[in-house]
């Protein structure tokens, strides 16, 4: 009963996410080219927080702004550099005073291509008086945000990174008071940027500021050289497949990496030889040796291959904890390498659909599953495609994904094997994005109707029938060559 009451909540998600479901949820929002924010707000507190902790920066700003405009206003303007808006994804923004108040909705705004300045647009879900306060968390992320220094280091050598920011946030707006924080994964930080009698080094921390009131779109360029003994992993793209069969009673998951090392190249020949005397200690390296792919409870039959053909150096675990896909590349990955892999396995349908009481079946799964690594994972594109049984009707999806990385969001049909009418497809695309969001759930909804449940076999029977009926016939056929009378 608990089961069915909650594919009934599901249900009525979806149901009210029906309207926009079929329309990709980050349309642009399109101004005119002569257009500028209007100066409405004034940023009165500003913590701007940088994390280099991982292989991508995620980027924190809690802001207390006002509404100095005599009107009603409801839009936010976030500003960017053209290249950072061709890197940047994730953006999320919530109300920090009320987390039950759900992320405010975000758009990418097109105006004029030629500017270095692009913006997205943030609207409130309610409208500001002239004179109040409005506290927002925002939250982002850069991904190709780090630059290897030197960019060619020897195989047992430290990588060290560089990174590129403004110690004055960005901002469309006049900012009374803030300061910078520069989060790193360790100590030794050999180099930054010194503004004025900044930043205050606090171990595996700078903070830049406090400053005082300063104008709209000011800036302080700065740079931090770090060191980082991970790999800087990037998935340039991503296909993941998942198939649903209610015959089997099986969802099929098939994923297709496309795997960049963005690290320090090599200065030098590698040497199988020293990297086999270097595990013997497992010193910390720069290298990706390893990815593990933890998967859903009860998950079985996995397989890794890459463009040679199954890759043996893997190990699956799976008890009633855990399911854990363990798989080694067939050679170290370096950074400037690139290493395309695929990887799949089956879980039983009963762990992710639903049946409710109206009939309806309610799948739900994970937008982003792949590895989980402790330096982290970046996503330039992916892209899911949900194979549902064929006949599938009514068809309802939503996902909490954040809306501005969607590129594509569609139901389609596409013929597998042994269809006849071709099966319903949900595909949802998003570009830039990071392993944080392995959780977002896509649940869909949809009918199954008796006949379409029972076309597959029936198309199966005649088939087979109609093969033995023809060779039936075609063997009472005397293909002989008789010998004609003489004469």
């Amino acid at each position: 009963m608990k089961l069915l009451s909650i594919g009934v909540v599901l249900v009525s998600l979806l149901a009210s996410a029906a309207s926009s479901s079929k329309v990709p949820s980050n349309a642009k929002v399109v101004l005119p080219a002569s257009f500028e924010p209007p100066k409405a707000f004034k940023n009165q507190n500003l913590v701007h927080i940088i994390s280099l902790e991982k292989n991508y920066v995620k980027e924190n700003i809690n802001v207390l702004i006002e509404n100095v405009s005599p009107g009603l206003i409801d839009e936010y303007f976030l500003p960017f550099t053209a290249d950072q808006f061709a890197r940047v994804g994730g953006i999320e923004v919530n109300d920090r005073k009320d987390p039950n108040a759900g992320p405010f909705e975000v758009r990418p705004v097109e105006y004029d291509n030629a500017s270095d300045t692009q913006y997205y647009r943030i609207r409130f879900p309610k409208a500001l008086k002239s004179g109040t306060h409005q506290t927002i968390g925002i939250s982002f992320y850069y991904l190709k945000a780090y630059s290897p220094l030197p960019a060619a280091i020897k195989q047992d050598e430290k990588q060290y990174l560089t990174y590129d920011f403004s110690a004055f946030c960005q901002s469309a707006y006049t900012t009374v008071k803030q300061k910078t924080e520069v989060k790193f994964p360790s100590t030794d930080i050999p180099d930054y940027t010194t503004i004025g009698e900044g930043p205050q080094n606090q171990g595996s921390k700078l903070v830049y500021g406090p400053y005082g009131e300063q104008a709209a779109f000011a800036k302080a360029p700065a740079r931090v050289r770090f060191e980082f003994t991970k790999p800087v992993i990037h998935v340039a793209k991503l296909e993941r497949d998942v198939e649903v069969s209610h015959w089997g009673g099986n969802v099929a998951f098939e994923e297709r990496y496309d795997l960049y090392h963005r690290g320090a190249n090599l200065s030098s020949q590698f040497s199988r030889v020293k990297w086999q005397k270097s595990q013997y200690h497992s010193p910390a390296t720069h290298a990706l040796k390893e990815l593990k792919f933890p998967l859903k409870i009860g998950s079985i039959d996995p397989y890794y291959t890459d463009v040679i053909g199954n890759v043996s150096t893997s190990r699956f675990r799976s008890n009633k904890r855990e399911a854990l896909l363990e798989a080694k590349p067939r050679y170290p990955i370096f950074g400037g390498w690139k290493y395309p892999f695929t990887i799949g396995w089956n879980t039983d349908a009963s762990s992710s659909l639903r049946k409710t009481k109206s009939g309806e079946f309610v799948l739900n799964i994970p937008f982003l599953e792949g590895p989980k690594q402790p330096e982290g994972v970046e996503y330039g594109e992916v892209r899911l495609q949900v194979l549902l049984p064929e006949g599938a009707q009514n068809v309802k999806y939503y996902t909490n994904i954040p809306q501005a990385a969607v590129t594509e969001a569609s139901i389609g049909i596409r013929k597998t094997y042994l269809d006849t009418v071709g099966r319903t497809a949900v595909v949802i695309s998003a570009k830039n994005i990071v392993d944080e969001f392995r959780n977002r759930e896509v649940i869909i909804s949809y009918e199954l109707p008796l006949s379409a449940i029972l076309r597959k076999p029936f198309v199966v029977f005649v088939s087979m029938l109609g093969v033995f009926v023809a060779g039936w016939i075609i063997g009472g056929l005397d293909f002989g060559i008789s010998r004609g009378a003489k004469k």
